[in-house]
């Protein structure tokens, strides 16, 4: 039996009309801290239904990012579906938009239209303003716009996008779930010393939360006026001689030495061109190829034991199923399983720090009659 969530958000109220992963992923994060979530999508749905794999209008993107939550399905170019909408805004705690700029306000999904201390995200691709404000934006823009995908130079050459597909669409979610965090507590204090409500407008955008993420780059680049020299050379992937890859990382000059002396290159280490590392990483094209050679000799899993004997930081490059089926993932429950109506069991990581969130999504629409019951008539 898997440890529930915490649930400090208990009669939270939140309006979630964002699409796609960052905006929805931050509200099913606050679902699972208890909140009471209602997702508004158009007629069409939320366009995240149609990616990835998918049985009818059910998607996996979809359930990422909509765990737990009560879903309606509104169309806001109708005068009665936009007052249906103004109610429901006027009951919310936490209200969430991920249109582009001046969308949200031409469908009067705005602050005024919450409560008067409400919590409003807004979520895009380059921000609430700046001259970029309106453009479109996704998780590769994003990566290639601050300089993620320039630092991602691969054995090829070319400059290739970081991670995962969602990278900075997932990141965002998080970024802007610890802002709605702090805008709440904030909310709290208030009320605890008898202030007067105010409304806290949050802009949270991809292309921030990217550039966030390479704070220690773009300082040290910042600092320099340049380039910094290549970081801790010749750590990196390996591939062994029964074509497995192994990841050894290196923190110390002497974890080097050491690296040498599991390799069977000790005379490697006494080379005056690889002496530190600014020195291998100015001779970084002289060592790869000796250290990829000596990989080469030997199967995977005989480097990964050496490597982890010698208490060196090395593990082995595994895909998603690699992982799923690895003896401690297994045996610490750090995965579980959410039976999602429509598409069927997915297999779901916990949450950092708060455990597993088993909820499925909602259909589309639904909830609606129910959340509109709640409201009552116009």
């Amino acid at each position: 039996m898997h440890a529930e969530t915490p649930k400090p958000y208990r009669g939270l109220s939140v309006l979630d009309a964002s699409q796609g992963i960052a905006g929805p992923y931050c509200a099913t994060l606050l679902a699972a801290c208890g909140a009471d979530v209602v997702k508004l999508e158009p007629p069409a749905g939320d366009w995240a239904r149609g990616l990835s794999t998918r049985v009818g209008n059910m998607s996996v993107m979809h359930v990422t990012g909509n765990r737990g939550k009560r879903g309606i399905v509104l169309d806001l170019q109708q005068a009665r579906d936009g007052e249906a909408m103004r109610r429901l805004a006027a009951r919310a705690d936490v209200m969430i938009e991920g249109f582009r700029p001046g969308v949200a306000k031409r469908l009067g999904f705005v602050p005024e239209a919450g409560k008067p201390d409400v919590v409003f995200l807004s979520i895009s691709g380059f921000g609430q303003h700046g001259p970029y404000a309106e453009r479109p934006c996704t998780d590769g823009v994003a990566q290639a716009f601050t300089g993620m995908v320039a630092l991602n130079v691969g054995a090829d050459g070319v400059p290739h996008r970081t991670g995962p597909y969602l990278t900075v669409d997932m990141s965002t979610g998080v970024a802007a779930f610890g802002a709605v965090q702090a805008a709440l507590f904030e909310q709290m204090r208030d009320r605890l010393t008898g202030a007067a409500p105010r409304r806290r407008v949050l802009d949270v955008s991809l292309v921030h939360t990217a550039a966030a993420l390479l704070s220690m780059n773009i300082a040290e680049h910042a600092h320099l006026g340049e380039a910094p020299r290549l970081l801790n050379v010749p750590a990196g992937s390996y591939q062994g001689g029964d074509g497995g890859w192994v990841m050894v990382a290196l923190l110390r000059e002497a974890e080097f030495v050491q690296m040498c002396g599991v390799l069977d290159l000790p005379d490697l280490s006494q080379d005056p061109r690889f002496a530190t590392y600014p020195d291998r990483g100015r001779n970084r094209e002289a060592i790869l190829p000796i250290i990829r050679e000596a990989f080469l000799k030997q199967t995977s899993d005989v480097w990964i034991e050496r490597f982890q004997s010698a208490r060196m930081l090395c593990d082995r490059v595994n895909g998603p199923l690699e992982y799923l089926a690895d003896p401690h993932v297994v045996a610490s429950g750090a995965t579980a399983v959410v039976d999602q109506p429509g598409i069927g069991p997915l297999t779901f990581p916990a949450l950092p720090g708060l455990g597993h969130w088993t909820a499925p999504a909602p259909g589309l629409g639904e909830h609606t009659a129910e959340v509109l019951a709640e409201i009552g008539p116009a």
